[in-house]
């Protein structure tokens, strides 16, 4: 993988600017991988907060007694929240060292977990799941950064594999989680469930967790207007992708002024990122192709990652009328296949090219979202298996490659802020992917529902015959006006027919945007070993 920074941009700093740069490592000793996978437990859990209360949301808004408007920012605070830190992590990380800022980040994710739990109206709620993500939101990227700081290049397959299973199953298996915490116990689980392993996280890090030192020099010079601009900018962005499809994208005032503020953020923030002479996060990364190339592709992964765990349950609940508990069981049916397909892919990409092994992914997962196109409102369970069968097992042979390919030789004083960068763009992507998905559902629903129309309608005989014969069933049950109860029913038939034909048109639109990801293999290199000190020698 290349590792040429371009001629245009300015020199590295120095290491005294950029923080001392990580120690030439043999291998992480047996103290720091217990301590390593203590950390891949709370990456689990800051992930998984993230889809857990997306199968009880109306639960939530009932207990707290909100509108439908103001539950959907249980779900936006949060992410925006994330979407900020996640960037950031690579600059703290080198100033406090990985040990006190994942701390830092785990005590705080549990605490604010305890303050969801407690939240006594919608607004004390958005305020502490904001506080949730943005202080959990540290501890995903630290995770991705210090595997390839600890372990050496013959290692990291099989941890990329324990990796790749978190950072993919922990969104999965989120609605099934929270389903069943709903409807055994109460919501409130949701974030109870966070306390005694955020606990022992943070113990466990704390004294465990020791391969790095702060930088406490970094605070000279710190870029504060750099700060203010990425969190403008990133929580902007994040807003307008979420809030956007529900309220007509430019139509509606506030979704404008954030558009505005956003742009103008956006151009102020990469001004200064590329002039400071600290910047809150180094951009000389992207002039790296594999890294470039390795994050467009992490956004495609996030896109449907997130945009699959998403659509599935709508059309389960919105289609099928199943409950939290009956979703979950169905959705789990791709987690129990990524876990299965985990050693597979380790062996694999020992094996084969890490590009050949990607475009693998790419298909099957393109394919599995393709074979959701012949949904019908009649499909469940089985139906639903192979498909997510296949998606599964995708998304282990999509995580490995992308993640060896986009960090694996990159200099170890760049991985920090790489991989904030790197996982940034998966959570860009998700956000993206429910926004085009949120607009596809609203124009296409409104399309087919007009195109059914046309047909359906009372000049048809068999139209007719449909509607005398719901009319004699309304009558037969006492109905006071059956022939009203009938048209109606007709009705519901016509909304829910549009309804698939438009879930079928996201999935279409998904599994083409993972086929167009094959057009980009070409551009990719093959890695090289890493040199001695971990990082990696370009072509």
């Amino acid at each position: 993988m290349s590792t040429t920074t371009a001629d245009a941009l300015p020199a590295p700093a120095p290491a005294s600017a950029a923080g001392p740069a990580a120690p030439k490592r043999a291998g992480a000793g047996t103290r720091e991988t217990i301590g390593f996978f203590t950390m891949v437990v709370g990456m689990f859990m800051a992930i998984l907060d993230i889809q857990i209360v997306s199968s009880s949301i109306s639960e939530i808004q009932a207990g707290l007694a909100a509108s439908p408007d103001e539950i959907s920012w249980v779900q936006t605070a949060y992410l925006i929240a994330e979407v900020v830190m996640i960037p950031l992590s690579g600059f703290l990380s080198r100033l406090l060292s990985t040990r006190i800022l994942y701390a830092i980040s785990a005590a705080s994710f549990t605490l604010s977990s305890l303050a969801c739990a407690l939240a006594w109206n919608i607004e004390s709620m958005i305020v502490f799941r904001a506080l949730q993500g943005f202080l959990g939101g540290a501890m995903i990227p630290t995770v991705f950064a210090a595997s390839f700081i600890l372990f050496p290049p013959e290692r990291r397959a099989g941890i990329s594999v324990l990796i790749g299973l978190v950072a993919t199953m922990a969104p999965t298996i989120g609605p099934t989680l929270g389903g069943y915490l709903t409807q055994a116990f109460s919501w409130h689980w949701l974030f109870l469930i966070n306390i005694v392993p955020g606990v022992l996280v943070t113990t466990g890090v704390w004294f465990l967790v020791k391969f790095d030192r702060p930088n406490l020099e970094l605070l000279k010079g710190f870029d504060f207007a750099g700060l203010a601009l990425m969190a403008l900018f990133l929580g902007s962005l994040e807003y307008v992708f979420e809030e956007g499809p529900r309220w007509d994208w430019f139509e509606d005032r506030s979704i404008f002024t954030f558009a505005v503020i956003g742009t103008i953020a956006g151009l102020g923030f990469f001004a200064r990122v590329l002039s400071a002479r600290n910047p809150i996060v180094d951009l000389r990364a992207f002039a790296d192709r594999n890294f470039s190339l390795g994050c467009l592709y992490s956004l495609i992964i996030g896109v449907g990652l997130y945009g699959a765990v998403y659509i599935v349950p709508l059309f389960l609940a919105r289609v099928r009328g199943l409950n939290s508990l009956q979703i979950g069981e169905i959705m789990f049916v791709t987690g129990v296949f990524q876990f299965i397909s985990a050693p597979l892919a380790g062996a694999l990409s020992r094996k084969l090219d890490l590009r050949l092994m990607l475009a693998i992914g790419l298909v099957a997962f393109g394919t599995g979202v393709y074979m959701m196109t012949w949904i019908t409102a009649d499909w469940s369970f089985w139906e639903l298996f192979w498909p997510q069968a296949v998606r599964g097992v995708s998304l282990m042979l999509l995580f490995l490659p992308i993640n060896t390919l986009a960090l694996g030789t990159l200099p170890p004083d760049k991985i920090k802020n790489a991989s904030g960068l790197y996982n940034l763009m998966r959570n860009l992507g998700g956000a993206f992917g429910l926004a085009g998905i949120n607009t596809v559902m609203i124009d296409r629903a409104a399309l087919h529902g007009s195109r059914i129309a046309e047909h359906v309608t009372l000049t048809n005989p068999q139209v007719q015959a449909t509607v005398d014969n719901f009319s004699q069933m309304f009558t037969s049950a006492g109905l006071g006006n059956p022939d009203l109860a009938a048209v109606k029913m007709l009705d519901n038939m016509v909304l829910k027919q549009a309804q698939v034909l438009t879930f079928a048109d996201c999935f279409l639109l998904m599994a083409l945007l993972f086929y167009a990801g094959l057009l980009l293999m070409p551009l990719l290199r093959a890695p090289k070993p890493a040199g001695p000190g971990g990082g990696g020698g370009g072509h």
